[in-house]
């Protein structure tokens, strides 16, 4: 798949977002406001987030999981890095889907392995 694959099917379909708690075990969200911003990241908004952004404080491991109507699908491995100020806090306050949310933070995720459905 490439890049504009990628980017079309992360930001026109349902994504799931899965961290790691502090007991080590799993939280998994829906998130909407996802952008690829290159190759091999991808910047979600937090606009309510409390559970997921106290895990990747403490285990930046996350797995994003994104499919279309036609289960076609791929799942991102990588590492979060957490943003409440510069710019990919300001790049998610820019968005025209964050226009009338609060948009407190942004996570930025560094995938070092996409894996693609079959």
């Amino acid at each position: 798949m490439n890049l504009l694959e990628i980017k079309n099917l992360v930001e026109n379909n349902p994504v799931a977002l899965a961290t790691i708690t502090l007991e080590n075990k799993p939280n998994v969200i829906g998130v909407a406001s996802v952008k690829v911003v290159s190759e091999n990241q991808v910047l979600i908004t937090d606009n309510y987030m409390n559970q997921t952004i106290k895990d990747i404080e403490n285990n930046k491991n996350v797995c994003l999981a994104v499919w279309d109507k036609n289960l076609k699908g791929i799942k991102l491995v990588g590492e979060a890095e957490y943003f409440t100020n510069g710019k990919w806090k300001e790049f998610v306050e820019q968005m025209q889907e964050n226009k009338e949310l609060p948009a407190k933070g942004a996570i930025l995720v560094n995938a070092f392995k996409i894996i693609e459905s079959k």
